[in-house]
């Protein structure tokens, strides 16, 4: 079993005959980022620890990037050496140099995992500093990022980039003004890297999560712009578990998504289709 409980198969589904099951399994493919060094935000909790956890567990080097240092070391003691920890806040040029440093030479992948939410506010109620700390993190965080890890990927022949935006980023009311703007802002950046570098051998796609149960703080919650969402918040599917996510990141950074560029996969148990 995995730290959800789900059941985790190594190497295929399971035999023939088995009982069916009722909750989704996890197949883990043995090897897929063998040789590779995956640079992983968010990485401590949620999303981003999924998906740390699942490269690690299909043999990549994790360089696991977080702004809290317990959480780091938490996941270190779960995947031993796999993981290299590096604690550093995305949104500083200084920071992002030493998460580069860290992988020690080539970035096979990168997964733009971290992000913060807003407080649901309408453009007319969002203050400065929600608006700069969300486009902070949400947008300038992974520009930094891909900027510093796509020269060598070009360099090398080639690597992938995935960065997970959200439901927020395919329609308006799924979260405050700030939070939208970032996620769709995330998606153009996307898709721009795409069509620059995909020639060179770089592919850059997104992942859009709808509801997901990781536990991220919600600083606050504007009343008029929550009462205006609620009733489209009411047609979501039930949150999906992080390691759902992460089964969907793990296909994009990895050979198996070769025909895939700039891409924006749903991965929202249905939501954006109704």
């Amino acid at each position: 079993m995995d730290r959800t409980g789900s059941q985790v198969t190594e190497g295929g589904p399971p035999e023939p005959g088995a009982p069916p099951e009722t909750a989704w399994v996890e197949v883990v493919t043995p090897g897929r980022f063998a040789g590779q060094t995956v640079i992983v935000t968010g990485a401590a909790s949620g999303i981003g620890r999924a998906t740390a956890t699942r490269v690690a567990r299909e043999g990549g080097r994790v360089v696991a990037v977080d702004v809290s240092a317990e959480r780091l070391e938490a996941l270190v003691t779960e995947l031993g050496e796999a993981v290299v920890p590096v604690v550093a806040d995305i949104t500083n040029d200084d920071d992002v140099a030493r998460v580069v440093a860290a992988a020690e030479g080539r970035v096979h992948a990168l997964a733009n995992v971290a992000g913060i939410m807003d407080d649901f506010a309408p453009v007319a109620e969002v203050s400065d500093a929600m608006w700069d700390r969300v486009l902070a993190v949400n947008l300038t965080g992974p520009f930094r990022l891909m900027r510093a890890v796509i020269p060598g990927m070009v360099a090398a022949g080639g690597g992938t980039i995935v960065n997970v935006t959200s439901e927020a980023g395919l329609r308006g009311g799924a979260a405050g003004t700030a939070y939208t703007a970032s996620k769709h802002a995330l998606i153009g950046l996307t898709r721009s890297a795409a069509t620059m570098y995909g020639p060179d051998g770089v592919r850059t796609n997104a992942v859009a999560p709808g509801g997901v149960a990781t536990g991220m703080a919600i600083p606050g919650v504007n009343a008029a712009g929550m009462a205006r969402l609620h009733p489209v918040h009411a047609t979501a599917p039930a949150p999906a578990q992080p390691e759902a996510l992460a089964a969907s990141i793990a296909f994009l950074l990895s050979a198996d998504s070769v025909n895939l560029n700039g891409a924006i996969l749903p991965s929202d148990g249905g939501w954006s289709a109704s």
